[in-house]
């Protein structure tokens, strides 16, 4: 099972060699194991692949990240569908309903809120607030309680903060963190047999990852949390993100989670929360989703 990532910020070339990654840079030469990567980030334009190593990696399942020229995440690269069971999970991800869906979105919701509520309180915030909004989330959030928690939730954990402001540190570091997540998520989900346009809440047509967009939402709390520790406790910052601050959030999917009664990485919390949902769609309702837990400080 893949366990690891690999994060490249220095030029390199990208070779496939006997089932192994090879990886040359100035320094010398490293191979890493392809079947041991879950993921890989080239965070720097001066890296070439051969078409040997990109086949391998989706055949391998490895998400590749791509980033601009400021460091910011902007595509991904996926296998094709190669689960065993990959037309019988698109049957059921097209048949479901939606009172399954919107009793699925509330579930995630209220995972996400209750995560957001743990960050706050791990952070010193209060937490009481988003505690008692998650509550109301009814089937679907017909009164979008989401952005209500939203709303209290960037006012409490960082001062002067609005997700808006594209040019504040804090918002490039999150969708640095959110970009890694998704990719994970997008992966597991492939991984299934289910196809990541197909969302249950989030429905727009040009989105390639609709149902990748739902089933992050409960993860973001712990790239915010991570973020928070990166800025000193929340502080703005001007300039860009720096290496070492790129280099933490690209090991995110390697964060402890708290999944039901285990305690797994974040990627591994992706790829069991990608296989209930199938087995929700299949019959186990709303209630057979597992989805992470983010353990406030009283319950570490």
């Amino acid at each position: 099972m893949a366990w690891r990532g690999l994060h490249l910020t220095q030029p390199a070339r990208l070779a496939l060699a006997d089932g192994q990654i090879v990886v040359r840079q100035e320094a010398g030469e490293v191979r890493l194991a392809l079947e041991d990567l879950a993921w890989l980030v080239l965070d720097t334009p001066q890296v070439s692949l051969t078409g040997a190593l990109i086949a391998g990696c989706m055949e391998a399942g490895v998400v590749v990240v791509s980033t601009d020229a400021r460091h910011t995440p902007n595509g991904m690269m996926l296998p094709f569908h190669t689960h065993h069971r990959q037309a019988g999970v698109a049957r059921l991800q097209v048949a479901a309903g939606e009172a399954v869906k919107k009793r699925l979105w509330q579930r995630i919701v209220r995972a996400k809120i209750g995560n957001q509520a743990a960050a706050l309180a791990a952070c010193g915030r209060g937490a009481a607030p988003l505690r008692a909004m998650a509550a109301l989330v009814a089937p679907g959030d017909p009164e979008n309680v989401e952005a209500r928690a939203a709303r209290e939730y960037w006012k409490l954990l960082f001062a002067g903060f609005t997700r808006e402001n594209g040019g504040d540190l804090r918002n490039m570091l999150l969708n640095y963190g959110y970009a890694v997540v998704r990719a994970v998520v997008a992966r597991a989900l492939v991984a299934h047999g289910l196809m990541p346009s197909l969302g249950l809440h989030h429905d727009n047509a040009a989105n390639g990852f609709n149902l990748a967009d739902d089933l992050v939402e409960p993860f973001r709390p712990f790239v915010d949390r991570a973020v928070w520790q990166l800025t000193g406790e929340g502080r703005r910052r001007e300039g860009e993100p720096s290496l070492e601050e790129r280099r933490q959030l690209a090991t995110i999917p390697l964060a402890g989670v708290q999944q039901g009664q285990e305690r797994v990485s974040l990627l591994v919390a992706a790829e069991q929360s990608a296989a209930s949902l199938v087995r929700a769609l299949d019959g186990g309702g709303a209630a057979a989703l597992a989805l992470p837990v983010l353990a406030a400080p009283e319950e570490a």
